[in-house]
């Protein structure tokens, strides 16, 4: 029950015998099931305890940000929850459909991802393979002299058909580059370009793929650049929320009209990254002293401040997490006894939530504030509660915690990000 009281997962009603999993969906509004529901495939059979669960994500947290740190180089309205299987990643899922006849999978979002990755039929080493390329009519192995398998880096040809290799997290992927059709809520985009993946190493690949929301050239918003006009936004449920409110807009219609922009920046080696300039922290009305060094953009190694989706808990260099860390200490008092849990190194093990002040990041034209649910982790029993971040070596994650009930929207078109709070959960 500890662990349910955390997550929320989008799934279909097909699944189980119980009546509810079996109504339909709205043209724009999904089912959400917990995780642990009688209608859940992924429902673990033995939950682990809330501290477990904690350790689980920071380690899976500290794989991504190495994958992070290591990579170089409007219409629609699509429900979104938060799915996190205890062998993957903790992320956010959303329902697509490929093919023809339509195949339904549960993908998860990527800002950092590029290119959709799906385990085909046949898959070794995937948790299961749900996409059945040989009964869809419309799939299509891409060629090698194809313009899409010159813009994925590690291919080469088998025969005619273009191969890539590349890594997720802690796996390793071998995929075929091929071709179908993708319907998000009531929108096709034909020809869409995706890894069939046929070998995958590693535990870090979500069960059915990943649904690739980068800047680059074969993620979903440049292949459907006509439909979608280079802009998507989401608001994310808090991991506590025990019904599904979440979505995924895609397009520029139902974006907020009056929100604060921050314009993106440009990481030439990490082309696919959403970099943002953060200015300042403020932990209550105070703003904290950090040094702009530990800020800036550094295209040499990487150094600066992304917006990522599949990050849980918010990354800070160790000079910006220190000063935030001990002004959040200050604000707790002198006599609130810290604690530490995996890599959280500031947990109480008394009632806190009197003394605990807002926090806000300052971005150039932008803020994101944050009340306590985006920064703090509470056991589900009540008795720790920890401030949810952590320090990084080189690079500042906005984690997707910290992004929970607020409107992200991603204009590429306009290279900006704005921000906005909003209800979701």
């Amino acid at each position: 029950m500890e662990v349910a009281l955390l997550l929320v997962v989008l799934l279909l009603g097909v699944v189980s015998g119980h009546p509810s999993c079996y109504s339909n969906d709205g043209d724009s509004s999904l089912k959400v099931f917990h995780i642990s529901s009688p209608c859940s495939p992924f429902r673990p059979k033995t939950p682990l305890s809330w501290a477990e669960t904690v350790l689980q994500m920071q380690a899976d947290d500290h794989t991504r940000l190495a994958y992070l740190s290591s990579l170089v180089a409007g219409r629609s309205f699509v429900p979104i929850g938060s799915g996190r299987q205890l062998i993957q990643s903790p992320t956010y899922i959303v329902r697509a459909k490929i093919g023809t006849p339509p195949q339904t999978l549960l993908m998860a979002l990527d800002t950092s991802a590029d290119i959709a990755m799906v385990p085909c039929a046949g898959c070794l080493g995937c948790t299961s393979a749900p996409f059945a390329f040989a009964k869809s009519t419309t799939f299509k192995p891409i060629d090698c002299a194809a313009a899409q398998c010159k813009q994925v880096q590690n291919t080469n040809c088998l025969g005619t058909t273009c191969l890539m290799n590349m890594t997720y997290g802690a796996s390793s992927i071998a995929a075929n580059l091929g071709q179908d059709n993708i319907t998000l809520a009531t929108d096709s985009v034909a020809g869409y370009s995706f890894g069939c993946i046929q070998k995958a190493v590693g535990s870090s690949l979500p069960a059915q793929g990943v649904l690739g929301l980068g800047r680059g050239p074969l993620s979903l918003i440049s292949q459907s650049k006509t439909l979608y006009k280079s802009i998507f936004s989401y608001c994310l449920p808090s991991f506590k929320s025990p019904n599904f409110a979440g979505t995924l807009r895609l397009g520029p219609n139902g974006q907020p009209k009056n929100m604060k922009y921050t314009p993106l920046l440009a990481n030439p080696r990490r082309p696919s990254r959403y970099y943002v300039k953060l200015i300042g922290i403020k932990v209550g009305p105070k703003l904290v002293n950090i040094p702009p060094t530990a800020f800036a953009l550094n295209p040499s190694n990487g150094a600066g401040t992304i917006i990522d989706s599949g990050t849980v808990f918010t990354r800070l260099v160790t000079p910006a997490y220190t000063a935030v860390r001990d002004e959040f200490r200050r604000r707790m008092g002198r006599n609130a006894v810290v604690s530490s849990l995996g890599g959280f190194d500031t947990c109480y093990t008394v009632p806190i939530n009197k003394q605990v002040p807002t926090m806000t990041f300052l971005f150039d034209g932008a803020e994101l504030s944050m009340k306590q649910e985006n920064f703090l982790i509470y056991s589900s029993a009540g008795g720790v509660t920890c401030l949810a971040m952590s320090a990084s070596p080189s690079l500042n994650v906005i984690a997707n915690m910290q992004q929970q009930n607020h409107r992200i929207v991603f204009d590429l078109a306009n290279s900006r990000i704005g921000i906005s709070a909003e209800t979701c959960s």
